[in-house]
């Protein structure tokens, strides 16, 4: 956390994604930088993401040894496209492994991990239910 990141870590302990987006190019990316990483202008500004994404690739981690993560184990590491088109490494949380699959619908939740430190990890979106019958059918 520095001076650059802090909007982003501040977004995320209030519950909002951010992403960068250059005016120059409109190409949306994440990690935060102070250049777009594709035209190479310093026009970027932060945007607020939807916080849907889809699920790229994961790893299930059973043994890691560094805190705090040795604590979660075993925990989804995973890369997610975001809806805005960026791609970024997060955790999946509340999906079972074997309910994965490439492609799925997600949201971003945020969790808190101390220390005034909140991340940023996604859940499946929620399936809809079976429309509702009409009454008297």
């Amino acid at each position: 956390m520095d001076d650059f990141t802090r909007p982003w870590w501040d977004a995320a302990a209030e519950g909002r994604l951010l992403i960068r987006r250059c005016a120059a190019c409109r190409r949306a990316h994440h990690y935060p930088r102070e250049f777009c990483p594709y035209c190479w202008s310093e026009q970027v500004r932060w945007e607020r993401a939807s916080g849907r994404a889809t699920l790229y690739t994961w790893s299930v981690v059973h043994r890691n040894d560094l805190p705090p993560f040795g604590v979660r184990t075993p925990y989804t590491a995973a890369v997610v496209d975001l809806a805005e088109g960026p791609r970024m490494m997060t955790e999946i949380v509340e999906c079972a492994e074997e309910d994965l699959r490439i492609g799925m619908g997600l949201e971003v939740a945020f969790r808190e991990e101390g220390g005034g430190v909140v991340v940023p990890v996604f859940r499946p979106v929620p399936e809809a239910g079976p429309p509702a019958r009409p009454s008297g059918a």
